[in-house]
């Protein structure tokens, strides 16, 4: 899901081919080909958060038209489409994702909610924070937008959703009990089940290549989601256990291709006590279970090293391209990027 930070909406950017040089820009051992995808010349104030088709030839993804304040989903073909928005264009739009035939598509939308003509004015927020929006149902629909069947219709919070290797079941965030969990369902909606249990938002989730796992963020320790947390648990609920467990901030996890690890953003939110400007950069680490003591996992490599923001890493089916948005050299609004993914050793 595409977050906020602080009272605005993050804005990211990359500048393809600009910056550092090979000898000293330290990425450029992982990324090579950087580009952008998405821009203010399309019509965009900002996007972010896109995923993948499973051919890997188009994208889906989230972007504020010019004008407007709230997201809607576009889809667009890597190969110098034109985007095309599959949303309605009413209420706000987030956690979009192809079914893994090719055939369908999810997101959530708050189009339905009946205040939509009066809206209430936003909170001001400190911090990380996203705006958990009561009417977010999450709705299947053709590629190009037709067929709009809604899934969820739980009181509450229903979003960021992402369907199971088999494209049988999806896996999604509820409020609907009150705390901010861990769902799976049917891909047509039904046999709606919650998986975690603990106290504090958990989120973000995706199931492993095998399907056997859900990677997921959660917050267990009761801080206003500022040192969020790597998690797994399985498809049915049990062995929920930690992947990292730092004074960080740890978030939007993915796998790779193999499920032997993921890639995520990692932030010290404790600079802004201290002065400091928080920077967000990607990371890759193993999916094992931590060892008594530890913070991280013994292999941990950082991805990213500019100074402005990279989050929302995903990497395409072949693993052969990573996805991410990010505000290098000064954008002022966030925009999708893409480059040619080389592994880190430790990962290949």
């Amino acid at each position: 899901m595409y977050q906020r930070l602080g009272v605005s909406v993050l804005a990211w950017a990359v500048l393809a081919g600009g910056g550092w040089g090979c000898a000293t820009n330290p990425e450029a051992r992982y990324l090579s080909n950087v580009r952008q995808l998405t821009s203010q010349d399309m019509g965009f104030l900002n996007a972010g958060e896109a995923y993948f088709s499973p051919d890997g030839r188009n994208i889906i993804f989230q972007a504020t038209p010019m004008g407007k304040s709230e997201y809607q989903i576009y889809t667009m073909e890597l190969k110098g489409g034109s985007p095309r928005m599959v949303s309605t264009g009413k209420g706000a739009c987030t956690c979009a994702y192809f079914r893994p035939d090719g055939k369908k598509i999810i997101f959530a939308s708050s189009h339905l909610d009946p205040t939509l003509d009066r809206p209430e004015p936003k909170k001001p927020t400190h911090g990380y924070a996203w705006d958990f929006n009561a009417h977010m149902d999450i709705y299947e629909a053709d590629l190009d937008g037709s067929n709009l069947k809604r899934l969820t219709d739980a009181p509450g919070y229903d979003a960021e959703g992402s369907y199971s290797p088999d494209g049988r079941s999806i896996v999604f965030t509820s409020q609907r009990d009150g705390d901010l969990e861990i769902y799976v369902m049917d891909a047509d909606g039904k046999n709606q089940r919650r998986i975690t249990r603990g106290t504090g938002y958990d989120g973000g989730p995706f199931f492993s290549p095998d399907g056997k796992t859900i990677l997921y963020r959660g917050d267990r320790r009761g801080d206003e989601q500022q040192n969020l947390q790597i998690r797994l648990v399985n498809s049915d609920g049990t062995n929920d256990r930690a992947v990292t467990d730092n004074e960080l901030f740890n978030w939007c996890p993915y796998w790779s291709s193999n499920g032997r690890s993921f890639i995520f953003t990692q932030a010290d939110h404790a600079a802004r006590a201290r002065g400091e400007k928080v920077n967000y950069d990607l990371h890759m680490t193993t999916a094992d279970p931590l060892e008594p003591g530890a913070k991280d996992a013994k292999t941990h490599v950082r991805i990213t090293f500019d100074p402005q923001f990279d989050g929302l890493p995903v990497f395409s089916p072949d693993g052969r391209k990573l996805m991410w948005t990010s505000k290098r050299h000064g954008l002022a609004e966030a925009q999708v990027f893409i480059a040619d993914f080389t592994p880190p050793r430790e990962f290949r």
